[in-house]
């Protein structure tokens, strides 16, 4: 069983990372198996809406994202981390999931997905809503934790003094393993639901 784990901070060992960390532990004491890849500091250009990747099956840009989207089809979970910036996630990592979640065509149904925030003060919750809609518009459930799921700290470090924020990362690391491993014996008990084809509509037909 394996999490992948995306350090969207400009910061290799800023305070996203402190909470990043802290998951790990916990996987790695659950025998989970563990990567972690820092995009935050990467040159991620935007998606330019080109359609390439239905045809090719990856993205036109070959860059993180190509490199990252055949460890996420193999990984059982995805943890995403993000520094707050006007009350929403880094842009690079914005770029860098949009361009992952499109043009990686597998099928996302019941890999398990988490977000975790980091902030000074404010905007961790709508950063939090913001991160978890890529999972929940690709069939991906949810981990939660005790609180939602975020660590306060300013200057590089200062994570560590926010006992309870740590303490809800362990509590979320602890409920992603239990819900990997329990869809990982209901699929082998019962399958994966369901999927119809795909209907698509707009407001204007």
């Amino acid at each position: 069983m394996k999490v992948l784990l995306i350090n969207g901070s400009p910061k290799a060992n800023g305070n996203t990372a402190i909470a990043l960390n802290e998951m790990i532990k916990v996987f790695n004491a659950e025998g989970v198996e563990t990567e972690l890849i820092h995009v935050g500091n990467k040159d991620i250009r935007g998606c330019i809406a080109c359609g390439k990747c239905f045809e090719t099956g990856k993205c036109v840009f070959d860059d993180v994202v190509n490199e990252v989207a055949p460890k996420f089809e193999e990984c059982d979970g995805i943890v995403v981390g993000s520094p707050v910036y006007y009350a929403s996630a880094n842009a690079t990592l914005v770029a860098f999931l949009q361009r992952l979640f499109f043009s990686a065509r597998f099928n996302k149904t019941m890999k398990v997905g988490a977000s975790v925030v980091a902030a000074r003060r404010g905007g961790l919750s709508s950063t939090f809503d913001e991160l978890n809609k890529f999972f929940a518009i690709s069939g991906m459930p949810i981990a939660s934790s005790q609180y939602w799921n975020s660590i306060h700290g300013r200057e590089p470090g200062e994570a560590l003094q926010d006992e309870e924020g740590l303490q809800t990362m362990r509590t979320l690391a602890r409920n992603m393993t239990f819900l990997m491993k329990s869809i990982v014996l209901g699929k082998g008990k019962y399958g994966l639901p369901e999927k119809e084809v795909g209907t698509f509509t707009n407001f204007i037909r």
